[in-house]
């Protein structure tokens, strides 16, 4: 079973983090302003996450799906990376860079079976 571990940010915010049951990080969020706008994005994660489409941006003329979705995407280093949008279109949670594919897939494949499940914690200073 993952977990998402809410900490303190540099700056004075809040960010989670989506670990899985190995503990390693699987998705991690932007920065909020605020403890319950933190804890609101992760509620949208878990909504999410099960039912969003994924839309493959490193093929030619993929089709745009609607959201809630994952968008598989290269980075400048030429990684694969994905992120997940709310059904607002707002990005919600992002991936780390992979060197294949399908690794990203894998990881798109951990969020949502890790998600619905995940107990919430924090880490606060």
């Amino acid at each position: 079973m993952g977990k998402f571990v809410i900490k303190n940010t540099k700056s004075g915010g809040f960010k989670f983090d989506l670990k899985a049951g190995n503990g390693e990080i699987i998705a991690t969020s932007q920065t909020y302003k605020a403890l319950k706008t933190c804890k609101a994005g992760i509620a949208s994660v878990i909504k999410n996450a099960p039912i969003a489409a994924v839309e493959d941006q490193t093929v030619e003329e993929y089709p745009i799906a609607k959201n809630p979705k994952f968008e598989i995407y290269t980075d400048k280093a030429g990684e694969f990376r994905f992120r997940l949008k709310a059904s607002n279109g707002q990005v919600i949670a992002t991936g780390e860079g992979y060197k294949a594919k399908k690794s990203c897939e894998n990881g798109i494949a951990s969020i949502r079976k890790n998600a619905a499940d995940s107990k919430i914690t924090e880490e606060l200073d």
